[in-house]
């Protein structure tokens, strides 16, 4: 696949289903922020779309048109595409692992829980960047779909619990859509049980509601204690779907056909 530059995008709406709830809001995120990238089989007219952001992958259109080693350049991703493209994805990777998600819309509001003593829950601001790249390196896929930390906290759409200078859990939309926001959060290790992400999330929640907008939540079905604060939040489950991990891509012998 080739990558598009943003003037060569065609309409969205041939594409991906507008205002869609989940990572499915991942192309309205790409294309109002600009943090990801387009590919397509070709510039002109294309058959086959993908748009990538953070570590996902959205796949439309018909896998026909591409290349056997045209999905190369996603390994390490997941994918979430219609079934026609599993014989392609199947093809090019050593490697492809379904994994049972479960989406959930916010449904009832739920008051804010206390906090500790000297933790405040507040907006970030660009002047919170050092503290979030601050954050343990595990924690740095919280921020991948802002391009980093100072993407994040330049936004306007984290929220963190906060100790003098320390980011302690943070929650922040992770793909904004036109209508949905699918949102993220992180809590330091040491600091957990405290009820400092669901002291962010609830302010986060509140925060999309004013806009105009609904939270969205995904996890994986296997991830107990996501499903169980996105539930304590007001969370409740709309659907349920599967998306892909892509290994590494295919080996290819040299003179046989791929």
């Amino acid at each position: 696949m080739i990558e598009l530059a943003p003037d060569q995008l065609p309409p969205l709406t041939r594409w991906f289903a507008a205002g869609a709830p989940g990572t499915a809001a991942l192309a309205e995120h790409v294309r109002a922020g600009g943090t990801g990238r387009w590919w397509a089989d070709r510039a002109a007219g294309p058959r086959a779309l993908a748009v990538a952001c953070a570590d996902h992958v959205l796949l439309r259109g018909d896998p026909g048109a591409l290349a056997p080693d045209a999905l190369a350049v996603f390994g390490a991703h997941y994918v979430q595409a219609p079934a026609r493209f599993l014989p392609a994805l199947g093809s090019a990777f050593d490697l492809v692992v379904p994994w049972e998600r479960m989406l959930y819309l916010h449904r009832e509001p739920v008051p804010a829980p206390r906090t500790p003593d000297g933790v405040t829950v507040r907006r970030l601001g660009p002047g919170d960047a050092p503290a979030l790249a601050a954050l343990p390196p595990g924690a740095a896929w919280v921020h991948a779909s802002w391009g980093g930390a100072a993407g994040l906290a330049g936004s306007g759409l984290g929220w963190a619990a906060v100790r003098a200078d320390e980011v302690l859990a943070v929650a922040c939309t992770y793909f904004h859509g036109t209508r949905y926001e699918d949102i993220a959060c992180f809590t330091r290790p040491g600091h957990r049980r405290q009820h400092l992400a669901l002291a962010c999330v609830t302010a986060l929640c509140r925060d999309i509601a004013a806009r105009g907008h609904t939270p969205s939540w995904t996890c994986s079905r296997d991830n107990r204690p996501s499903r169980l604060l996105a539930w304590t939040a007001g969370f409740r489950l709309e659907d349920e779907y599967v998306h892909h991990l892509t290994g590494k891509p295919a080996r290819r012998s040299a003179g046989l056909p791929a």
